[in-house]
């Protein structure tokens, strides 16, 4: 192997971690230290005993040297994610090297602090459970009772060297103090590691979003920027890498219904079996009814369908079904159809985009309707919401499942919500619902702006409803603005004179 291509050949080690192996484009440097670094809260501590316990299952075992929380603590806090800590100390797969300061003990440190000890203890462990993989947490601890950084560094690299002839992969978590300031409180840990992460629980808008980074992989490629992820009960740490999306998803000419036949006609004989449709309206228009149609059809069809449901419960969705003659307690009972609602509240954007993956995974529908993404927008930032979207969309459609959801436009009378600035581009059929103000009157009005393959009916149709649903009428004649909010009626003597302006 020549010098020029020796770094080519780095082997990695897969952590397991969810989406930390294609981020990291593999795993690991195998045989070297890494640095986690955040901030308190940012989950490093559940990194380093997720890498541990990913290794155990794979047949690693792995040493933990813990210079914070004690052992005690650290089996009882990590249950919740399923890892019998305690378990795999008594089949010989996990040891403690337990470097924490015992209660009411006070540190005094004379002469030079000496970590030659420490490291002996931790070299003892590896060999004696043939580690593959070591966590310290977390070295701010340990260093915090040496006076310099010179020191700091120099006893740093000593550590690193020591676990390196062992050939150990290791993860070394260190503090920060601010989001996007210094990589680590000391400012010289980052410079003996080979590789640099960086987890960060960043607060806007008074909500919390939690991303991950790597900052410097030596001598090896990673993706770069940062990703969200989150911390799932019973899993740990799960990353959502959004560049694994791939625009690979197959396309299909076969076209299901709407559950109204009007509306299939506007749309050229129906959905695509595997489009995302975004209906569009203000509150009340009538986009319930459609998720309620769209469910309907698919059922008579044969096909299982899913609603995942923000904005109303169970009970209030089965009694709006059944008032336009739709019953959905029939539909569950058959297994057809599953309803899940959720307060966007109960949890973060991650965890609903994962709750929603493997809900769409273990059922297998056929069809999807999510109403409405705008009560989403209210629990998350602009970038997290967007990436939401963009991840959920992406599912879907891999998954060759149709797809409809709803958005509520801020005015009444129209107008373009944040929603639908994020998703309109990465939709393929867009439906307008719309409050038409005519003589002191409010009517409805319905039209589909986009359909990607296919033709369309480009009129504004009125509709109405009523205890069988949704009917869709004649177009709106003599009628502007309707769009834009803006209704005007325009006298027909107007409409011929502007018609045969157009006219050769």
């Amino acid at each position: 192997m020549t010098p020029e291509n020796e770094l080519d050949y780095i082997e990695k080690l897969e952590t397991s971690i969810p989406g930390f192996d294609f981020l990291s484009e593999g795993g690991l440097p195998k045989g070297r230290a890494t640095l986690v670094a955040g901030t308190a809260g940012s989950s490093k501590t559940v990194f380093a005993c997720q890498f541990l316990a990913e290794g155990i299952k794979r047949g690693e075992n792995g040493v933990f040297v813990t210079f914070e929380e004690p052992p005690k603590a650290l089996r009882r806090n990590m249950r919740g994610f399923g890892w019998n800590i305690a378990e795999w100390e008594m089949e010989r797969k996990w040891a403690f090297v337990d470097a924490s300061p015992q209660p009411g003990e006070r540190m005094m440190v004379t002469g030079d602090y000496d970590l030659g000890a420490l490291i002996a203890r931790i070299e003892f462990a590896i060999r004696k459970y043939n580690a593959q993989r070591v966590s310290l947490d977390s070295l701010g601890a340990i260093f915090s009772h040496l006076s310099d950084s010179a020191e700091v560094r120099s006893d740093l690299f000593r550590m690193a060297s020591a676990l390196r002839e062992l050939g150990v992969t290791a993860i070394m978590t260190a503090e920060r103090t601010e989001e996007y300031g210094d990589i680590s409180r000391f400012g010289v840990e980052e410079f003996v590691a080979d590789n640099v992460v960086i987890l960060r629980n960043v607060l806007a808008d008074e909500k919390r979003r939690r991303t991950i980074e790597i900052l410097k992989y030596r001598g090896t490629d990673h993706q770069k920027g940062e990703y969200p992820f989150t911390i799932v009960p019973g899993r740990g740490v799960v990353i959502i890498p959004l560049s694994a999306i791939e625009l690979e998803q197959k396309s299909s000419n076969i076209r299901i219904t709407s559950g109204s036949e009007e509306l299939d006609r506007m749309c050229g004989g129906g959905f695509f079996r595997d489009s995302i449709i975004l209906v569009s309206g203000a509150t009340g228009t009538g986009k319930t009814l459609m998720v309620t149609e769209f469910m309907a059809g698919g059922v008579i069809n044969e096909e299982r369908c899913l609603i995942f449901a923000f904005e109303e419960s169970r009970e209030q969705l089965f009694r709006n079904a059944i008032g336009w003659g739709v019953d959905f307690q029939q539909m569950e009972k058959e297994g057809k159809l599953k309803v899940v609602c959720r307060y966007p509240e109960t949890t973060g954007l991650e965890n609903h985009l994962i709750n929603m993956k493997e809900t769409i995974e273990s059922f297998k529908p056929n069809r999807v309707a999510v109403d409405s993404l705008s009560a989403l927008e209210r629990v998350s930032t602009l970038k997290g919401f967007r990436e939401f979207i963009i991840g959920l969309t992406s599912f879907i459609k891999q998954q060759e499942i149709g797809g409809l959801f709803t958005s509520t436009t801020p005015t009444l009378l129209g107008g373009s919500s944040i929603t639908e600035a994020h998703i309109s581009t990465i939709t393929d059929s867009i439906i307008l619902l719309r409050y038409v103000e005519m003589y002191g009157e409010m009517r409805r009005g319905v039209t589909v702006l986009k359909m990607r393959g296919s033709m369309h009916d480009k009129d504004i149709r009125e509709f109405s409803i009523d205890d069988k649903g949704m009917h869709i009428g004649k177009p709106f004649r003599n009628v502007t603005g309707i769009l834009s909010g803006s209704p005007m009626y325009t006298a027909q003597s107007e409409v011929e004179r502007l018609s045969n302006l157009f006219e050769e």
